[in-house]
């Protein structure tokens, strides 16, 4: 039996890869915005061994995410699953950062650097990725005009980097991303075209069984990435971008 921990599972494929490790005898700790949302949380997937709460566009709750995270004990597994999607407009946070940049690729990498390691960690990555910038130099959108769409793919691009560098430091830790499809869940929306069913399996199974690491996945496939998230450089600019933001730095080994 595994004990993972599953970001943003209060509904959707977090939700659902939940009900999936429950059902085959793992323990599974949700993450939820706020208090409101963890009621909701654990009224939807009652098996749960517990829920954590915080909200993961800002630097301070992450943070304290983290502290509740590694007072509960080391986890087996850390599903980063809760994302942005294609916002409108651009969204600034109380530490005055993009909001699909701060919950999609901060709060994974603080989370990676603060929790206590785990034997898997697994990133939810998107086909968008695809057609991301690995250009470091505006992660905020301060300068250019904002693109929902691109701000997405972007932010996708950078959590693949982030997960292909953590399995590059980290010999000793199995770290993946994975593209789930897309999806009708609330984000994905009633039209989208990909096997719901299927949208939680690979990340369930990077989760708990041994697939090696530095993969990127689709339905349980290798898939093909952006060449940007195998550079070294990419994968050190966006860890020192971090460092730079929150103050904390990542353990190289």
């Amino acid at each position: 039996m595994s004990t993972v921990l599953i970001t943003g599972s209060a509904d959707g494929l977090g939700q659902m890869a939940a009900k999936l490790l429950l059902d085959e005898g793992h323990e599974v700790v949700l993450h939820a915005r706020d208090e409101a949302r963890a009621e909701q949380a654990l009224g939807a997937v009652p098996g749960a061994a517990g829920v954590l709460t915080g909200d993961l566009s800002s630097i301070a709750e992450v943070v304290g995410l983290a502290g509740q995270a590694n007072a509960r004990g080391r986890f087996d597994a850390v599903i980063h699953n809760a994302g942005v999607y294609r916002l409108p407009e651009r969204v600034e946070t109380v530490d005055g950062l993009s909001l699909v940049f701060a919950v999609n690729v901060l709060a994974p990498y603080l989370l990676t650097a603060l929790v206590e390691r785990p034997t898997s960690l697994v990133y939810l990555s998107s086909g968008m990725h695809r057609g991301g910038d690995p250009d470091l130099s505006d992660l905020q959108w301060k300068r250019k005009p904002w693109q929902g769409s691109q701000a997405y793919s972007d932010s996708k691009l950078l959590d693949v980097a982030l997960a292909f560098g953590v399995a590059r430091r980290w010999a000793g830790v199995r770290s993946n991303a994975v593209d789930p499809g897309w999806v009708a869940t609330k984000m994905g929306g009633p039209g989208a075209p990909d096997d719901l069913a299927q949208g939680p399996e690979t990340q369930v199974r990077l989760a708990v069984d041994d697939l090696g690491s530095g993969g990127y996945y689709y339905h349980q496939r290798m898939s093909e990435t952006h060449p940007a998230v195998s550079d070294i450089e990419v994968q050190e600019g966006l860890l020192a971008v971090c460092r730079e933001i929150t103050g904390v730095e990542m353990a190289t080994t």
